[in-house]
């Protein structure tokens, strides 16, 4: 903006000069003649600028702008009108000076009024992008205090369960109760360092997920059983932290809550047209379960965390199909 002042400024005094040196004036003559009428002019428009700095006025308002460049046209053509004469005594010049005023005025009122113009349009998209600033930023902290949210609410009903089964092996299995203390200590700490807006790579989302299922078989026993396969250009994809353990909380609650046999739940990792595609399968009986899309805290949850990363609802689904249980996430990878 400086730059443009300045160089706009240089021009204004150089094309003064050329003019009125040729009304046959001497280069000294012309060149003070435009000096000084840039500077003036230079100080109107910068008063006019400044203003506009910290004032924008709003609809209604534009009289006021036109007053102010009426009267700072007004004020550089009177100090033309008395500097121009005592710089230069020329009877001849000074008469020039006199005639020229009301050309003056209407070419300074015109440079003074673009200058408002323009300083209107820049600082309005300045303010402008300020607002979009702050809005973008208060939009992130609402996501982020979401997602938050939703990640807290993870884990209560999972910690409530583990407590409960480490009471109840303290007396008889005191070993694996101190067993699936470690486990859920190491998996409380991996949770806590975990940040939506920092994704993780599939093999440190799987080795998560096993201190997991860890606990879970400590819970079930030999009724639990997990498959896991992932193909290997699948394992440094990115995905957010967290995001497999409340699917799989979801597939060991309808397959082994409702049945006294073993439940297998498999996991499955593979490469789908620049996505990573996870998915989850388990067994249910449909006369006691009962899935559907959206079942559960679980469904619900991922596909919130997903449309608040990546702003799209497509990304996970659900079929249930032969007995069959499964939910698919798919993961951009950009």
């Amino acid at each position: 903006m400086r730059i443009a002042f300045l160089t706009g400024g240089l021009v204004w005094a150089a094309l003064l000069t050329y003019l009125v040196h040729g009304f046959g004036f001497s280069w000294i003559i012309a060149l003070s003649d435009g000096v000084i009428n840039s500077v003036l002019l230079g100080a109107a428009c910068w008063l006019i600028n400044n203003n506009l700095r910290y004032f924008q006025p709003g609809k209604g308002s534009y009289i006021n702008i036109f007053i102010w460049c009426v009267a700072l046209a007004g004020a550089c053509t009177l100090g033309c009108r008395w500097i121009l004469p005592y710089v230069n005594t020329n009877q001849v010049y000074s008469n020039f000076v006199i005639q020229s005023l009301t050309i003056r005025f209407f070419t300074e009122f015109l440079a003074i009024g673009w200058m408002a113009m323009i300083s209107m349009i820049w600082y309005s998209q300045q303010d402008q992008k300020e607002n979009e600033k702050r809005k973008a930023e208060a939009e992130k902290l609402a996501r982020d205090a979401e997602l938050y949210n939703l990640r807290q609410q993870l884990q209560p009903h999972f910690l409530f369960n583990s407590l409960n089964s480490i009471n109840a092996l303290i007396g008889f299995k005191p070993d694996e109760a101190r067993k699936m203390i470690h486990q859920l200590s190491d998996f409380l700490r991996g949770t806590l360092k975990k940040d939506d807006q920092q994704q993780v790579t599939l093999t440190e989302e799987l080795a998560h997920l096993q201190l997991y299922l860890d606990i879970e078989k400590v819970r079930f026993g030999h009724r639990l059983m997990t498959e896991i396969s992932c193909d290997k250009k699948c394992q440094d994809c990115t995905l957010p932290p967290m995001i497999l353990q409340p699917i799989v909380e979801n597939a060991i609650k309808f397959g082994l809550y409702d049945t006294t046999e073993s439940v297998t739940v498999s996991i499955r990792a593979e490469w789908d047209d620049n996505y990573l595609t996870l998915m989850v399968q388990n067994p249910y009986d449909p006369k006691t379960a009962r899935p559907r899309k959206g079942t559960g805290f679980g469904l619900s949850g991922v596909q919130r965390r997903l449309n608040l990363l990546f702003a799209r609802n497509d990304l996970i689904e659900t079929h249930a199909n032969d007995n069959i249980f499964t939910t698919i996430i798919k993961i951009p990878q950009i």
